[in-house]
Protein backbone atom coordinates (compact mmCIF):
# COMPACT_ATOMS: atom_id res chain seq x y z
CA UNK A 1 0.00 0.00 0.00
CA UNK A 2 1.34 3.29 -1.02
CA UNK A 3 1.44 6.34 1.64
CA UNK A 4 -1.36 8.28 -0.49
CA UNK A 5 -3.48 4.70 0.23
CA UNK A 6 -2.56 4.47 3.44
CA UNK A 7 -3.03 8.01 4.22
CA UNK A 8 -6.66 8.00 3.47
CA UNK A 9 -7.55 4.54 5.10
CA UNK A 10 -6.26 6.17 8.32
CA UNK A 11 -8.70 9.80 7.72
CA UNK A 12 -11.43 7.23 6.99
CA UNK A 13 -11.20 5.66 10.56
CA UNK A 14 -8.91 2.38 9.89
CA UNK A 15 -6.98 2.12 13.09
CA UNK A 16 -4.75 -1.11 11.70
CA UNK A 17 -3.73 1.11 8.47
CA UNK A 18 -2.18 3.91 11.39
CA UNK A 19 -0.65 0.60 13.23
CA UNK A 20 0.81 -0.11 10.25
CA UNK A 21 2.18 3.67 9.26
CA UNK A 22 3.74 3.15 12.51
CA UNK A 23 5.01 -0.08 11.83
CA UNK A 24 6.46 1.19 8.64
CA UNK A 25 8.12 4.32 10.30
CA UNK A 26 9.12 3.03 13.24
CA UNK A 27 12.50 2.64 12.54
CA UNK A 28 12.77 5.51 10.87
CA UNK A 29 11.38 8.07 14.18
CA UNK A 30 13.42 5.73 16.51
CA UNK A 31 16.70 6.53 14.60
CA UNK A 32 16.30 10.32 14.87
CA UNK A 33 14.74 10.66 18.01
CA UNK A 34 17.53 8.13 19.45
CA UNK A 35 20.33 10.46 18.15
CA UNK A 36 18.85 13.18 20.48
CA UNK A 37 17.60 11.41 23.37
CA UNK A 38 19.66 9.07 24.55
CA UNK A 39 17.66 7.47 28.03
CA UNK A 40 15.67 4.43 26.38
CA UNK A 41 12.42 5.05 28.75
CA UNK A 42 12.81 8.83 27.52
CA UNK A 43 12.91 7.96 23.90
CA UNK A 44 10.41 5.65 23.99
CA UNK A 45 8.12 7.81 25.57
CA UNK A 46 8.82 10.53 22.85
CA UNK A 47 8.50 8.41 20.07
CA UNK A 48 5.23 7.91 21.45
CA UNK A 49 4.59 12.03 21.54
CA UNK A 50 5.80 11.78 17.60
CA UNK A 51 3.38 9.11 16.68
CA UNK A 52 0.80 10.83 18.72
CA UNK A 53 1.28 13.83 16.79
CA UNK A 54 1.50 12.47 13.36
CA UNK A 55 -2.00 10.82 13.97
CA UNK A 56 -3.17 13.82 14.96
CA UNK A 57 -1.64 16.18 11.98
CA UNK A 58 -2.39 13.93 9.07
CA UNK A 59 -4.84 15.67 8.00
CA UNK A 60 -2.99 18.60 7.73
CA UNK A 61 -0.28 16.60 5.22
CA UNK A 62 -0.28 18.22 1.86
CA UNK A 63 2.21 15.80 0.06
CA UNK A 64 4.43 18.96 -0.37
CA UNK A 65 7.38 16.42 0.87
CA UNK A 66 7.81 12.65 1.24
CA UNK A 67 5.62 11.39 3.92
CA UNK A 68 8.95 10.09 5.44
CA UNK A 69 10.30 13.59 5.64
CA UNK A 70 7.12 14.82 7.08
CA UNK A 71 7.36 12.16 9.69
CA UNK A 72 11.34 12.43 10.31
CA UNK A 73 10.18 16.58 11.07
CA UNK A 74 7.55 15.85 13.55
CA UNK A 75 10.36 13.42 15.02
CA UNK A 76 13.10 15.87 14.82
CA UNK A 77 10.63 18.70 16.16
CA UNK A 78 9.73 16.85 18.74
CA UNK A 79 12.83 15.71 20.02
CA UNK A 80 14.43 19.23 20.10
CA UNK A 81 11.56 20.63 22.14
CA UNK A 82 12.13 17.76 24.49
CA UNK A 83 15.75 18.81 25.11
CA UNK A 84 14.54 22.18 25.26
CA UNK A 85 12.00 21.57 27.89
CA UNK A 86 13.80 18.57 30.34
CA UNK A 87 17.45 19.08 29.55
CA UNK A 88 18.07 22.56 29.03
CA UNK A 89 21.78 22.88 28.38
CA UNK A 90 22.11 19.82 25.95
CA UNK A 91 20.83 21.79 22.73
CA UNK A 92 23.48 24.25 22.22
CA UNK A 93 26.36 23.38 19.87
CA UNK A 94 29.89 23.35 21.98
CA UNK A 95 33.01 24.42 20.40
CA UNK A 96 34.34 21.69 17.88
CA UNK A 97 38.06 21.36 20.54
CA UNK A 98 35.98 21.20 23.71
CA UNK A 99 33.64 18.50 21.55
CA UNK A 100 37.09 16.89 20.64
CA UNK A 101 38.39 16.80 24.03
CA UNK A 102 35.07 15.29 25.84
CA UNK A 103 35.25 11.80 23.06
CA UNK A 104 35.66 9.45 24.80
CA UNK A 105 39.11 7.44 25.28
CA UNK A 106 39.63 4.16 23.72
CA UNK A 107 42.11 2.21 24.40
CA UNK A 108 43.70 0.08 21.54
CA UNK A 109 43.60 -3.66 23.73
CA UNK A 110 39.48 -2.89 24.22
CA UNK A 111 39.78 -1.39 19.92
CA UNK A 112 40.95 -4.99 19.18
CA UNK A 113 38.14 -6.12 21.11
CA UNK A 114 35.37 -4.31 20.46
CA UNK A 115 32.97 -4.24 17.18
CA UNK A 116 34.39 -1.16 14.83
CA UNK A 117 30.57 -0.19 14.00
CA UNK A 118 29.53 0.23 17.65
CA UNK A 119 32.65 2.21 18.53
CA UNK A 120 31.85 4.37 15.51
CA UNK A 121 28.20 4.96 16.84
CA UNK A 122 29.75 6.08 19.97
CA UNK A 123 31.50 8.79 18.63
CA UNK A 124 28.41 9.53 17.01
CA UNK A 125 26.68 9.80 20.08
CA UNK A 126 29.19 12.35 21.52
CA UNK A 127 29.23 14.65 18.84
CA UNK A 128 27.25 17.62 19.52
CA UNK A 129 23.35 16.99 18.75
CA UNK A 130 23.23 19.27 15.39
CA UNK A 131 26.12 17.49 13.74
CA UNK A 132 25.23 13.78 15.19
CA UNK A 133 21.70 15.06 13.90
CA UNK A 134 22.84 16.06 10.09
CA UNK A 135 25.18 12.83 10.06
CA UNK A 136 22.07 10.50 11.19
CA UNK A 137 19.79 12.11 8.51
CA UNK A 138 22.60 12.73 5.74
CA UNK A 139 24.24 9.45 6.08
CA UNK A 140 22.53 6.86 7.80
CA UNK A 141 18.66 7.63 6.52
CA UNK A 142 19.98 8.59 3.22
CA UNK A 143 18.30 12.49 3.17
CA UNK A 144 18.89 15.02 0.69
CA UNK A 145 20.28 18.36 1.74
CA UNK A 146 16.82 19.94 0.71
CA UNK A 147 14.90 17.05 3.11
CA UNK A 148 16.97 17.99 6.04
CA UNK A 149 16.81 21.28 4.86
CA UNK A 150 12.74 20.38 5.50
CA UNK A 151 12.99 18.48 8.27
CA UNK A 152 15.97 20.95 10.50
CA UNK A 153 14.62 23.89 9.09
CA UNK A 154 18.51 25.06 9.13
CA UNK A 155 19.78 26.16 5.83
CA UNK A 156 21.38 24.27 3.57
CA UNK A 157 24.82 25.92 4.15
CA UNK A 158 24.81 25.18 7.61
CA UNK A 159 23.51 21.73 7.13
CA UNK A 160 26.95 20.78 4.81
CA UNK A 161 29.04 23.35 7.51
CA UNK A 162 27.55 20.52 10.30
CA UNK A 163 28.30 17.89 8.11
CA UNK A 164 31.75 18.74 7.18
CA UNK A 165 32.60 19.53 10.84
CA UNK A 166 30.99 16.29 12.16
CA UNK A 167 32.99 14.32 9.72
CA UNK A 168 35.60 16.04 10.86
CA UNK A 169 35.81 15.83 14.43
CA UNK A 170 34.89 12.05 13.64
CA UNK A 171 37.83 11.15 11.05
CA UNK A 172 40.37 13.28 13.88
CA UNK A 173 39.18 10.69 16.82
CA UNK A 174 39.43 7.64 14.84
CA UNK A 175 42.85 8.30 13.24
CA UNK A 176 44.02 7.73 16.77
CA UNK A 177 42.70 4.02 17.13
CA UNK A 178 42.08 2.52 13.70
CA UNK A 179 44.92 1.06 11.99
CA UNK A 180 45.68 1.57 8.22
CA UNK A 181 44.11 -1.36 7.23
CA UNK A 182 40.84 -0.41 8.53
CA UNK A 183 41.35 3.10 7.63
CA UNK A 184 39.80 2.23 4.14
CA UNK A 185 36.00 1.33 5.60
CA UNK A 186 36.25 4.79 7.29
CA UNK A 187 36.69 6.63 4.63
CA UNK A 188 33.90 4.91 3.24
CA UNK A 189 31.81 6.16 6.29
CA UNK A 190 33.10 9.90 5.82
CA UNK A 191 32.67 9.46 2.04
CA UNK A 192 36.01 10.84 1.00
Amino acid sequence: MNDAELINQILNGNMNAFTFLVTRYQKLVVHITGRLIERHDELEDVCQEVFLKVYQNLGKYRYECKLSTWIATIAYNTSINYLRKFKKGDDVVPEDSATLRNLSEFNTVDFEKADLHRYIRKQIDLLPVQYRTVLTLFHLEEFSYQEIEQITGMPEGTIKSYLFRAKALLKEKLKFVVDENSLNFVKEITHE
